[in-house]
């Protein structure tokens, strides 16, 4: 059975929670925020499966691209909501263009970062954009599995072990399955993350009442954006909205709605700086073993920072996307979408010096 001794070599993909047969594991929060297996001895049968599908234990080799690219979508519009340069829309359109079903990250009612899928195109705004949480998986590798099996193409975006996970869930390789993975700096704790919004809609309360507040008389919180382009794609700013008073639903000025957005520098905001410094990544994130493409992924998708110095004349400050094809199906969907990109071919070892995420994982700080 699953049996986590050191934090350190678990990713929470939940790949073990949805493998076993007997239904005796669960994800459990630590004192962290962060999930990990637990499992109900008394009705484990010892099948071993938990084991064979955990990507820790059983990491892949790594490998380097076969195709890097500098790329941006054409349409502006879905660019500039995009965190860079809008590249997972156009693969999940084409996907869906082909009666196929994409999954993503999105936030819930409570603004929490969970797993789920779309259909349509529509279902692709709220996954549009990155999330500095780490999501929670639910069953959706359970739900991956059964559009596969039904003949459905699917796309599954994740971070690189979650791309492990599922592929090791899986067993097997399926032709009708695009896995793209977000290069990922590290995972934040879901916790901090609750307590940073509790924090900020009683700072705004405290702006603006010197009464205290209960919790439900709190600032409603109906927009989030951690890369918001106002400033810039390189100068983003972490944007949060609360609903509007009355005295602004009543109004018909423009200025009163826009009161209702806080847009903060990345490198000003609370949270963002904590996140910037590893300060409170799960502890796998510091030796990630999915890294240096031992995912699994057919594409990897990142920002492509340091454009202005490689590839000036794709540079407009409005976001570009670095695009490392791993795969020929990965090169095949790249194709189907060149049309809708302004793209040039790049060279991955520049591209990877602006971005040392891709293969080597952050230090751990001493705090």
């Amino acid at each position: 059975m699953i049996d986590i001794k050191e934090k350190h070599n678990c990713c929470g993909c939940s790949a073990c929670e949805q493998i076993c047969p007997k239904q005796c594991i669960s994800m459990s929060a630590d004192n962290e925020g962060f999930l990990y297996p637990q499992v109900n001895s008394s009705i484990c049968i010892d099948c071993g499966l938990c084991e064979k599908v955990c990507p820790v234990i059983n990491q892949n080799e790594p490998r380097e691209p076969l195709a890097v690219y500098a790329a941006k979508n054409t349409n502006e519009e879905v660019r500039l909501k995009s965190s860079s340069g809008g590249i997972f829309t156009l693969l999940a359109e084409q996907v869906i263009a082909e009666g196929g079903v994409v999954f993503g990250a999105r936030f819930n009612e409570s603004w929490e970062v969970i797993h789920d899928y779309t259909e349509t195109v529509e279902g692709l705004e709220a996954f549009r954009g990155s999330k500095y949480v780490q999501s929670v998986i639910g069953d959706n590798f359970i739900k991956v599995k059964q559009f596969l099996a039904d003949g459905r193409k699917v796309l599954f975006s994740g971070t690189p072990c979650q791309i492990a996970g599922l592929k090791k869930f899986l067993r097997k390789d399926y032709e009708n399955l695009l896995t793209v993975e977000v290069v990922c700096h590290g995972v934040p704790s879901p916790m901090v993350w609750r307590d940073y919004l509790d924090y900020k809609r009683a700072e705004r309360a405290a702006g603006k009442n010197t009464v205290s507040s209960s919790l439900n008389e709190l600032p409603v919180i109906t927009g989030i954006s951690f890369r918001d382009k106002t400033n810039g794609w390189k100068k983003y700013g972490f944007k949060i909205c609360y609903a509007a008073s009355k005295a602004a639903e009543n109004s018909v000025s423009k200025s009163a709605n826009i009161d209702n957005c806080e847009i903060t520098p990345f490198n000003e905001d609370i949270f963002m700086k904590g996140f910037l410094k590893n300060l409170y990544l799960r502890p796998s994130c510091y030796q990630c073993m999915a890294r240096q493409g031992k995912s699994g992924a057919d594409i990897a998708i990142a920002d492509y920072w340091g454009i202005q110095r490689i590839h000036p004349g794709l540079d407009d400050d409005k976001g570009v996307n670095l695009v490392l094809i791993n795969t020929q199906k990965g090169q095949t969907y790249f194709d189907a979408i060149a049309a809708t990109l302004t793209y040039t071919i790049s060279d991955y070892r520049k591209a990877i010096a602006n971005n040392p995420c891709i293969v080597k994982s952050v230090a751990e700080p001493s705090q």
